[in-house]
């Protein structure tokens, strides 16, 4: 019969105090974490340059997600087909960095703050121009990008 304590002496501790998931893991878990606060500093400054008022349009919140998704696709196509990139640049800036930047969970609040002023129309509105201008902006920006990465290499 198996007690308890018997289970507890034959579980292997992990190795140097880190969960097996987490293990390897700490360089990229630490740049995502920098790169996030990076991002989410930019986004605050970003929010307080430009104000929107609790029942205006949250313009503010469009054009930072907009922006942060055309800065996305530029990046993946230059670190993708341009030139080789250091491991770590990806989880820093694209999941960072841009992760932090861009607001989607804001963006749902803003439609739910819209809706509950009784703004359907200007609710409806941004969730559509949110989400036609986030991914226009990614498409758009990767296929300039990698326009301009070829072009440059045919030379």
């Amino acid at each position: 019969m198996t007690t308890s304590e018997d289970t507890v002496e034959s579980t292997p501790a992990p190795v140097g105090g880190w969960p097996s998931v987490l293990r390897g893991q700490g360089p990229a878990v630490a740049v995502v974490a920098v790169g996030g606060a990076i991002g989410a500093v930019a986004r605050y400054a970003a929010g307080l340059g430009w104000q929107t008022g609790p029942s205006a349009f949250p313009w503010t919140t469009l054009l930072i997600n907009v922006f942060g998704c055309a800065v996305i696709g530029v990046f993946l196509v230059a670190v993708t087909e341009g030139r080789p990139a250091h491991p770590l640049l990806r989880p820093f800036f694209g999941t960072g960095v841009l992760g932090g930047f861009t607001t989607f969970s804001t963006y749902s609040v803003d439609i739910r703050r819209l809706l509950e002023a009784g703004r359907p129309g200007p609710g409806l509105a941004y969730l559509g121009l949110t989400l036609v201008g986030a991914l226009g902006a990614v498409w758009a920006a990767a296929a300039l990008t990698r326009r301009v990465i070829h072009r440059g290499g045919a030379r």
